[in-house]
């Protein structure tokens, strides 16, 4: 161990590039991001960085920096008990010193005798070097994001400043992103996450006396705008963003900036250009068209849960939207998008795609009589009267129409009879790991009341096209280290949730496009008819008009659409078909491109014994609520003793009553009578 010798830490640059982490498409050629290509770094000697940005480097990373001898032996003791507790090496326990000199050493593995290493050459570099040169080095070298090296680098490109003119706020945020660039990047989703580091850098400042109270609190208030960085340079960089994430998370920073990783993702580079073309173009139209600047993309191998594309924003460098968010892993309401997982919930229970709901005017709060009228001492607000996109009822349908033409009212009803715990235990299953406790959604949960991300809502569309079996989301085929080591490989992580029968029945209505036509329009003129492939679909926007969805699929790929404003900015029409249908018709097109066609299975036929489970809504020569003959949990069991014990009956059956009377409802056989094709519109909706 004496005879080790000091490395030469003048060469830094060379040292990071020869050992870079690269990242590759699936087929293993093509370089999407080279970790350490075109890096940014402008080194600066201590005197031209701002006093606060050493303060804060310190504060954060190295209290004692001036007083410890290049390590301090109680903090690697508390980080060996943290590792041997976990079992692991997650504990580093590392001084600024420590740090420069792990960036030095050529083996990045976790090992003792790699710590016992970094401690002498810790403590000969002490020895060597004042300990404002060792700051200096720490603060030139350190990684902030991207390819951006150094304080001063990373000054001009977030503030547009020098270094020696950092503020403290300022320079707390920049002494937080060391740490996880990735993770705490401005531009990222965990810009919330980045301004609790910063004001944990404050108070550490506070703490030490660098600066006084009054300027902890102050610089804590600031919320400072980030220059848009376009310094990036790679291929598929929402998708290279999102698995450097992961790769920092699993094996360090230090590993992915040094470590020589060779990372072979899941993406399908060809598809992945062809699809970034197509978003930019479509996303520039619907700007001019309806006032929705941005727009995203995914899509998934539904065998695999591989993900080809991911498409995070109509451009990565787009100051205008910012371009770097990448929308897919944003969490977002999914407006109607999330119906099916209801639909297949019932489908699962009992119910059948013939099962007859009332799309009538309904209210559904017990605290309301059965036109929205507020009980006493209740306030209106407790009323809820769902509407339907085009304002017009229509009547007795069936769950098949009412979810191919994405009707409210009947999905409103049968979120009622699945329970909000069944469903959100399905859509759990189902990989949608943001719905979570049933106390915090109602009924309007059917109605997309839950946020979601595009990337998750997708991949749980592929149980659908996988004959009810979920894979987990994977962007990595393979990762090997400098050495070549395997470090970690593809496998498949899946699981049944959901009855291929009822998958079956899901795709069967979802791919209907004559059930669609009401809403649609004719199937040839229809954006979701691809001739004689069938593709299954479903639309989604929100109430407020601020998110509009398209998600389909064949048996072999998913392809999920967002469109609107990353602000939040409603836009200037009120449905997913017309502003976002036809740029994800293009994209389903590129996706299969010339692959044969396939075909879902054959939904199972409808065995019911129940009239109302086979189409036939009539009781005798009356009509009746579904909760007359069914109980919620067990559809196809035996008829409620008191249906009107159930708290809904009486507002639904008043409901159906009061249409029947209106619209003079004959007792048919059928679900569905003539008036419905001709008062439904073909206005396309969500």
């Amino acid at each position: 161990m004496a005879s080790l010798e000091l490395p030469d830490f003048n060469n830094f640059e060379n040292r990071a590039v020869s050992n870079s982490t690269k990242i590759y498409d699936r087929t293993g050629k093509v370089v999407l991001y080279n970790i350490h290509d075109n890096v940014r770094r402008t080194e600066v000697p201590l005197s031209e960085i701002s006093p606060y940005a050493r303060q804060a480097a310190i504060a954060i990373e190295d209290s004692h920096f001036y007083e410890h001898k290049g390590v301090r032996p109680l903090s690697i003791l508390r980080a060996t008990i943290a590792n041997l507790k976990s079992g692991g090496f997650s504990q580093g326990g590392s001084t600024i010193t420590q740090q420069v000199v792990k960036n030095a050493l050529l083996t990045r593995e976790k090992t003792i005798s790699r710590k016992l290493k970094e401690i002498v050459l810790s403590l000969k570099l002490d020895a060597e070097l004042p300990k404002d040169s060792i700051l200096q080095i720490y603060l030139n070298e350190g990684p902030y994001g991207g390819t951006i090296y150094g304080i001063e680098e990373a000054s001009l490109s977030f503030f547009n400043k020098h270094a020696k003119d950092l503020t403290i706020a300022e320079s707390a945020y920049l002494a937080a992103l060391p740490q996880s660039p990735t993770y705490y990047s401005p531009y990222g989703k965990h810009r919330d996450g980045l301004e609790v580091r910063k004001n944990l850098v404050l108070s550490r400042m506070y703490e030490l006396g660098y600066i006084t109270n009054e300027e902890k609190l102050a610089s804590q208030k600031e919320y400072l705008s980030f220059e848009k960085d376009v310094s990036n340079s790679g291929k598929a960089l929402h998708f290279v963003m999102y698995v450097r994430e992961y790769l920092e998370q699993k094996y360090g920073v230090d590993v992915v900036q040094n470590g020589g990783l060779k990372v072979i993702t899941t993406i399908d580079y060809e598809l992945q250009k062809k699809l970034e073309g197509i978003v930019m173009e479509g996303a520039m139209q619907n700007d001019k068209k309806f006032n929705a600047k941005n727009a995203a993309l995914v899509a998934i191998d539904p065998k695999t849960g591989q993900i080809l594309s991911m498409v995070g924003s109509r451009n990565f460098f787009d100051k205008e939207i910012p371009g770097q968010y990448n929308i897919t892993t944003a969490l977002r309401q999914p407006g109607s998008s999330f119906k099916p997982i209801v639909y297949a919930a019932a489908l699962n229970m009992g119910y059948t795609p013939e099962t007859v709901l009332f799309d009538v005017p309904t209210q559904f709060s017990a605290l309301c009589d059965a036109y929205g009228n507020p009980k006493s001492g209740v306030k209106e607000s407790a009323c809820y009267m769902p509407e339907n996109y085009d304002n017009l009822f229509r009547g007795p349908m069936s769950l098949r129409d009412a979810l191919a033409q994405s009707i409210n009212v009947p999905a409103v009803k049968l979120l009622y009879l699945v329970g909000l715990s069944n469903a959100i235990s399905l859509a759990q299953s189902m990989g949608l790991s943001t719905i979570t406790d049933p106390a915090r959604y109602g009924l309007s949960l059917v109605l997309g009341g839950g946020e979601v991300t595009l990337l998750e809502l997708t991949n749980a569309y592929g149980v659908f096209a996988n004959n009810g079996v979920y894979s987990k989301p994977e962007g990595i085929l393979e990762i090997r280290d400098n050495d070549n080591s395997l470090l970690e490989k593809f496998s498949l992580d899946q699981k049944e949730v959901l009855p291929a029968s009822v998958s079956a029945l899901i795709s069967s209505i979802l791919s209907d496009n004559t059930a669609k036509i009401p809403s649609y329009g004719a199937i040839s003129s229809s954006p979701f008819s691809f001739g004689d492939r069938p593709v299954a679909s479903k639309t989604g926007t929100t109430n407020d008009y601020r998110d509009v969805w398209v998600i389909g699929y064949t048996p072999s790929v998913v392809v999920g659409m967002w469109g609107g404003n990353n602000d939040n900015t409603p836009i200037n029409k009120k449905v997913a078909g017309l502003v976002l249908a036809p740029i994800w018709h293009k994209a389903l097109v590129a996706a299969v491109g010339t692959t044969s066609v396939e075909y879902f299975p054959d939904p199972l036929p409808n065995t019911s014994s129940k009239p109302i489970l086979r189409g036939i809504y009539c009781d005798g020569a009356a009509v009746h609520t579904i909760l007359r003959s069914v109980i919620k949990n067990n559809p196809d069991g035996p008829e409620p003793q008191y249906p009107e014990n159930d708290p809904q009956f009486s507002l639904w059956e008043t409901a159906i009553n009061d249409w029947s009377m209106k619209h003079s409802l004959p007792c048919l056989s059928q679900n569905i009578f003539p008036s419905v094709v001709e008062i439904a519109t073909t206005t396309v909706q969500q």
